[in-house]
């Protein structure tokens, strides 16, 4: 199952020209710089804004040359940035608003209350009228009535955007679930590089309503052809799992594919999944194993790529592994150090990983 849109066309002054294919689970996260064109693909896959092109998911043709499906035939749920309950309702009458009215029409429930009071965490909020919510709790009520009314897709347009700090981080751990459990794929919009390496799986690079990249996320950081490369923040979110404890030291084993990386804290238990976040300015390059340092994780890596960031700095890839068949990692070195140590693609080389953040729990584990 997989989703694949073009659209081609003139919104006002601003042209719009697209094409991307993203997976049929997940999350897939339209990024780029305001005004880039984000929401108008959306809108596009939405069937409210009509462009020319194509929109497919799962072989189910929504838009073609031929025909075009509008908006209330599209099986899709919609998140906008304000949540806009009705205010005479219960949370519970809200979130089964669109729900009565989609498995009415004969509609496969595949999606239930009780699954989604669980997953967003509303069984006590269920009696609630909504004035009494904070934006966090409307948020997580208005991703539950679009869940509910049974979608092949789900639409979220910058629905953090309009929450201060802390109702953003009371949100996010309720999104990150939707990567294991929504049966169904999302597209998310976005402008913040740190929402969306909590929460999506694929990347679609826009910028001036074009495509600049899209893929999987791990692999589009990794890349130092492209913007997200050249950011401060700059780095790569890897899949890894638990494989052991320290526990005289309160240190947790991760696994990724071609290293192994000990990280302050329990983290779980042994075979669990967890999602961790590397910046490339806490990486750094050796020649040779690191003694006499502080610095627990020194790993067995292969230079692959490299580019010069500006007149100081050089951003290396490096892929983990003695052969250089593992994830790979960015790393911001200084032009200095680089041609010190005489470094070059090609060359097998240790990394010195000096920072890793759990992305899921927004820890940060130093060493």
């Amino acid at each position: 199952m997989s989703l694949t849109a073009r659209f081609q066309g003139t919104l006002g002054r601003f042209a719009l020209d697209v094409a991307f294919e993203a997976p049929g689970r997940g999350v897939t996260a339209l990024f780029g710089p305001s005004g880039c064109g984000k929401t108008s693909v959306l809108r596009c896959v939405a069937g409210l804004q009509r462009l020319g092109g194509r929109m497919a998911l799962d072989g189910d043709v929504w838009q073609d040359e031929r025909h075009f499906r509008p908006t209330h035939k599209r099986p899709i749920g919609y998140v906008f940035q304000e949540a806009s309950l009705f205010p005479h309702l219960s949370v519970r009458s809200n979130l089964l608003f669109g729900h009565r009215r989609t498995v009415g029409r004969g509609v496969p429930e595949s999606i239930r209350l009780d699954d989604v009071v669980d997953l967003l965490g509303l069984a006590r909020l269920l009696d609630r009228s909504p004035e009494h919510l904070s934006g966090g709790e409307r948020q997580r009520v208005g991703v539950g009535r679009a869940l509910l009314s049974q979608p092949r897709l789900l639409l979220m347009d910058e629905p953090l955007a309009a929450l201060d700090r802390f109702s953003k981080e009371e949100i996010l751990p309720y999104l990150e679930r939707l990567h294991g459990v929504l049966p169904v794929p999302v597209l998310y919009v976005s402008h913040d590089i740190a929402e969306v390496e909590r929460l999506a799986d694929h990347l679609v690079l826009l910028r001036e309503g074009r495509v600049v990249a899209a893929g999987p996320m791990q692999d589009l950081q990794a890349d130092p052809s492209l913007p997200i490369a050249r950011m401060p923040e700059a780095g790569v979110t890897l899949p890894a799992v638990v494989e052991g404890h320290e526990e005289a030291y309160g240190l947790t084993a991760l696994r990724l594919e071609g290293g192994r990386l000990l990280v302050p804290g329990n983290l779980g238990a042994v075979g669990a999944g967890r999602r961790v976040r590397i910046a490339a300015s806490d990486i750094s390059l050796a020649r040779q194993p690191s003694t006499g340092s502080t610095i627990l994780n020194s790993l067995p890596a292969r230079i692959v790529a490299a580019e010069r960031q500006d007149e100081v700095q050089m951003m290396a890839v490096v892929a983990l592994g003695a052969e250089g068949q593992g994830a790979r990692l960015l790393a911001r070195v200084t032009r200095k150090s680089w041609d010190a140590l005489g470094l070059a693609a090609g060359q097998d080389v240790f990394a010195q990983v000096k920072g890793v953040a759990l992305v899921q729990d927004g820890l940060q584990a130093e060493g």
